[in-house]
């Protein structure tokens, strides 16, 4: 075998997994299409259950001292309710951590030159034309002048995103929720927010709500979520960026927040409906992240998840000389705490939904969530599938 690992992709989850690899010995190679990483709008924080899980793998200072910052707090208010919610997260997490946020391009690039300095070779600009699972997996690339090379390993890592062609050609089947939300994001400059907090603003009776999450360069990643109902509205592209804040106004934003606001980056609109495979492990091949799960982005979970697989991974791998029965053993733990999640995700979308029944389990359940005690209730941001999600779990949002 040419390698222990390859990875095919070198996002956050590539990247960490063959860096964590690297550093304990293996042999590693990380293949990534992209040359330059552009900003394509993707997800720019992680929840305090997943900075857990960076600390664990020994990123989380890394990013801090380059790209990213912590963010201490967590406000929210509502279109026709008095006030503004506010929580430490600092304080109220078991990880007692802010949000982790970042400028993706910039995390991307960071995470890849430690995984080099830790020993794995990268090769960028690689174009993975093939991949054979089995007892000795292989990947196949060509080469720019068209020449054609195989390389084998102990096991490939499919870690190249929603669109994932390493699942595809491994022969995973893939699940996907009926469609529910829509997320549009945007970058802009000089949003008149506090630096030190992440803004959510929601509209319960029309199903929107707009988040806002300070970077480090003083800019705010922007995301609108909302309903598909009837004709879709085309958040996407620049002559869109008007529409765009004009939504986040109806969601509940201050027009007062965009008086010097400047786009600085892509418009793009996303499906909300989470795409998944059970057991995302078999015959040599691991696939981790979006290409094992991209979950719904309205709820921000989607990088903390991918973390998870990452450091979950890694311990089976650094467990036991039986890679194989180390891939099933995280195959298996996946599918348990992404349930969990995918369980969370979807009561809480349950709560956007619109109409007067909506209406009246808000009225309900809100109050319930408000009042319970810190790890009692299901949470999102500070416990994710860590927290309650059982079947009696449910009477919060019943």
């Amino acid at each position: 075998m040419d390698y222990d690992l390859i990875c095919v992709g070198g996002g956050i989850a590539g990247a960490t997994l063959g860096g964590a690899l690297a550093r304990h010995g293996a042999r590693v190679l990380i293949l990534e299409r992209e040359t330059r990483f552009r900003d394509r709008v993707r997800g720019e924080t992680v929840h305090p259950w997943g900075v857990a899980e960076a600390r664990a793998l020994g990123i989380a200072d890394l990013l801090l001292d380059t790209c990213g910052r912590e963010v201490r707090w967590w406000r929210s208010s509502a279109v026709g309710v008095a006030g503004t919610l506010e929580r430490d997260l600092i304080a109220t997490t078991p990880a007692h951590t802010g949000e982790l946020t970042f400028h993706h391009p910039q995390m991307q690039e960071t995470l890849l030159c430690a995984a080099a300095e830790a020993g794995a070779e990268v090769r960028r600009g690689a174009a993975v034309v093939g991949l054979a699972p089995g007892s000795a997996p292989a990947v196949t690339l060509q080469a720019a002048g068209g020449s054609i090379e195989t390389l084998g390993a102990r096991l490939v890592i499919g870690a190249d995103g929603r669109a994932s062609r390493a699942r595809a050609w491994a022969g995973f089947a893939v699940n996907r929720d009926p469609e529910r939300l829509v997320v549009a994001g945007l970058l802009l400059a000089s949003v008149q927010l506090p630096s030190d907090s992440v803004q959510v603003v929601s509209h319960a009776a029309t199903g929107q709500f707009a988040l806002f999450f300070p970077l480090r360069d003083g800019r705010h990643r922007v995301y609108f979520a909302y309903r598909r109902i009837g004709t879709p509205r085309p958040l996407s592209g620049q002559r869109q960026v008007p529409a765009f804040l004009a939504a986040c106004v109806e969601a509940g934003a201050d027009p007062a927040w965009f008086a010097d606001a400047e786009a600085v980056g892509p418009l793009a609109a996303f499906e909300g409906a989470d795409s998944w495979v059970d057991h995302p492990y078999r015959d040599g091949v691991a696939l981790i992240g979006d290409a094992a799960v991209a979950c719904d982005p309205s709820w921000g979970c989607g990088l903390s998840l991918s973390l998870r697989d990452v450091r979950t991974l890694r311990d089976r791998l650094l467990a036991s000389d039986d890679w194989d029965a180390a891939g099933r053993a995280y195959a298996a733990e996946h599918d348990r705490y992404y349930a969990a999640l995918h369980r969370l995700e979807n009561w809480r979308t349950a709560l956007v939904e619109i109409g007067p029944e909506a209406d009246a389990r808000r009225a309900r359940v809100l109050p319930r969530l408000a009042a319970a005690a810190p790890g009692d209730a299901p949470d999102l941001v500070g416990l994710g599938p860590d927290g309650p999600s059982d079947a009696a779990t449910l009477c919060y949002f019943s």
